[in-house]
């Protein structure tokens, strides 16, 4: 199973110096992508901007957002932005796009938060059509640049719930999942949810199957991933985020160890790993278990 780097964009004390180095470790490492959040409300940096700058200074691994949130972006805007980073990185960019789950961004971006579902279907027909070389309307010019990849970059669907992983199913070229705790259980009913709708659409190619988990390990790991988590939850309320971040453990070696076990034997290919903190302490923590597990 590959693992990836979900890069910590919601840090409050980020600078160019740490967010380079971590780019570059991680392109210097057994890690298969970058991959970065979308937020707009709160401390965090801009998606767009941040993968544009580490798909420059890389050379190897992946570059994912995960992911647009998309009905909140004109569709033509996402291809544009898309394919541009295709171009920057070489061919190396796959994206994740989903409906997400916070109504202030939604209002920032003047958007409402209605039909998303039906709304991101047609967006990613849209998408693949200008990435095609269509005009967005009658008497424009096609919208450049033209991606690196034939196509465009593959589109994974970063969807949990089994009406969603159906519709998804009949659009992506794979899914998304998601176990904050990295709960086996929850893991293996969304894994065999994803396999089943692919039948089920008919679908002639297996879907490429990608997970994800929050983790800490730098020092007072378990303090520092409940709080990581609380803040990230808190636009929930205090009673739902507490409640969650009270649960999370993947804070030692062991519970990482385990949770990455778990996912491969289930069939995941590939785990893009949520670290608490930007501390490289994270990176390199992982690296000794990526190596004790061959």
């Amino acid at each position: 199973m590959k693992i990836g780097l979900c890069f910590p964009y919601s840090q409050d004390d980020l600078s160019r110096d740490v967010m380079l180095e971590w780019f570059q470790r991680v392109d210097a490492g057994p890690f298969s992508a970058i991959s970065c959040g979308e937020r707009i409300v709160g401390s965090g940096v801009d998606m767009m901007a941040l993968l544009a700058a580490a798909a420059a200074v890389t050379k190897r691994v992946e570059i994912v957002p995960t992911l647009y949130v998309l009905p909140m972006h004109p569709a033509v805007k996402v291809a544009k932005h898309a394919a541009t980073l295709d171009l920057i990185s070489g061919g190396r960019t796959t994206i994740t796009v989903g409906v997400g789950g916070r109504l202030q961004d939604y209002q920032c971006m003047e958007k409402e938060a209605i039909r998303r579902h039906a709304k991101m279907d047609e967006q990613v027909a849209e998408i693949r059509r200008i990435w095609a070389g269509a005009p967005p309307f009658e008497g424009a010019a096609p919208v450049g640049p033209k991606p690196i990849q034939a196509g465009g970059p593959p589109i994974l669907a970063g969807v949990m719930g089994p009406k969603a992983i159906a519709r998804a199913a009949k659009w992506a070229d794979g899914v998304y999942s998601w176990s904050g705790n990295g709960v086996a259980a929850e893991m293996k009913q969304q894994q065999e949810c994803v396999v089943a709708a692919w039948q089920n659409a008919g679908r002639d190619t297996a879907p490429r199957r990608v997970a994800g988990f929050w983790y800490c390990l730098a020092p007072n790991a378990d303090e520092k991933l409940k709080a990581y988590v609380y803040k990230y939850l808190e636009f929930l309320g205090p009673g739902p985020a507490r409640a969650m971040a009270d649960r999370v453990n993947r804070s030692s070696a062991d519970a990482v160890r385990a949770t990455l076990d778990d996912f491969e034997e289930m069939g995941v290919e590939e785990c893009w790993l949520n670290s608490a903190t930007a501390e490289f302490a994270e990176i390199d923590n992982l690296l000794e278990i990526i190596e004790k597990r061959g």
